[in-house]
């Protein structure tokens, strides 16, 4: 571990002191292949994924209180825990916990992106936290940062990166990708809509592991990412989800809207994550009628939006203040 001057860190640059304040953007991600691979030994599975973040994200803001002892937590948008179980929260109390840090904080978070939905919005909240408190204490251990993420969920490593990435293991192996690959990513337009319902990520993984025939061979996987790679397989041929077949069995209007889609627009669309929150790529002028489509099937209550695949890294704090 090493402390920071102000001079040294991009994040912080110009600066004599630490900042008592930041704000940071918390995107939100896509898995654009996701691959479940067999379970482990230690009850975790393992995954292969091609993971996207998005321009589209929740705003977190934390502020320093050297005055003042405990986390403060406040949430606008959508109704979440403000206390102990919530991750920002926990991740705030693992990185004092670490680095010996007594002090208050407050913490206030802007949800945008909807919960239960395979778009990562906890992940992304909890890492963004972990970011921001390693520029408010100019404390650079990017070790223990990924420690501390890994800690909280399989989704959070990948959020300290905030640009697209292939995971591997349970998460926490991840792979940058070669510039071609990623330029050819960012900018890339996307329909984001979510059903009024949530899915349970543990029960998506429990209803895998019931069904072992879903499970994806990692050596086929490989193989079809190194095509993609290569620039034999274009993007929207590459989109598959281990979870489509259980989740469509018990919610068939997710496959059904996504069939409809694809045969109205021409998009190719995929769930994320183990869902509920969808996603298609394709020209941006056919999202208008995707947007009617998804009103169409699933009620005016779904959540759409139109955004785009991002690549933020991890020094980009578009507000910091002393």
């Amino acid at each position: 571990m090493s402390l920071l001057n102000g001079s040294s860190h991009p994040a912080w640059k110009g600066f004599n002191i630490l900042p008592m304040q930041i704000e940071l953007c918390c995107p939100a991600k896509i898995n654009l292949l996701l691959a479940v691979t067999g379970r482990r030994g230690d009850g975790f599975h393992d995954l292969i994924s091609l993971v996207a973040p998005l321009e589209f994200g929740d705003t977190l803001r934390l502020s320093r209180s050297p005055n003042n002892r405990g986390i403060r937590l406040r949430t606008e948008g959508i109704e979440l825990s403000e206390g102990a179980d919530n991750l920002a929260w926990r991740a705030a109390e693992g990185f004092f916990d670490r680095f010996g840090i007594e002090e208050g904080l407050d913490i206030e978070i802007v949800k945008r992106i909807p919960i239960g939905a395979g778009l990562g919005g906890g992940s992304s909240d909890a890492a963004g936290v972990l970011r921001g408190l390693s520029a408010l204490f100019g404390i650079d251990d990017g070790k223990a940062l990924l420690e501390l993420a890994a800690g909280l969920g399989s989704d959070c490593p990948l959020f300290l990166n905030g640009k697209p990435l292939i995971m591997r293991g349970r998460g926490e192996e991840l792979e940058p990708l070669g510039g071609p690959c990623r330029q050819s990513l960012v900018g890339t337009s996307v329909a984001l809509f979510k059903p009024s319902f949530g899915i349970s990520t543990v029960w998506a993984y429990k209803a895998l592991a019931a069904k072992r025939s879903c499970y994806a061979s990692a050596d086929d996987v490989e193989n079809v990412l190194d095509r993609w790679r290569n620039g034999d397989l274009p993007l929207p041929d590459l989109l598959e989800n281990s979870f489509d077949s259980v989740v469509g069995a018990k919610y068939p209007g997710i496959p059904l809207l996504l069939e409809r889609i694809s045969d109205d627009t021409g998009c190719r669309g995929l769930m994320s994550g183990s869902g509920s929150a969808c996603f298609a790529l394709g020209s941006s002028h056919e999202y208008g009628r995707i947007k009617e489509i998804v009103r169409e099937c699933w009620g005016e209550q779904a959540f759409f939006q139109e955004t785009t695949i991002t690549d933020i890294g991890l020094t980009e704090y578009p507000s910091i203040s002393s």
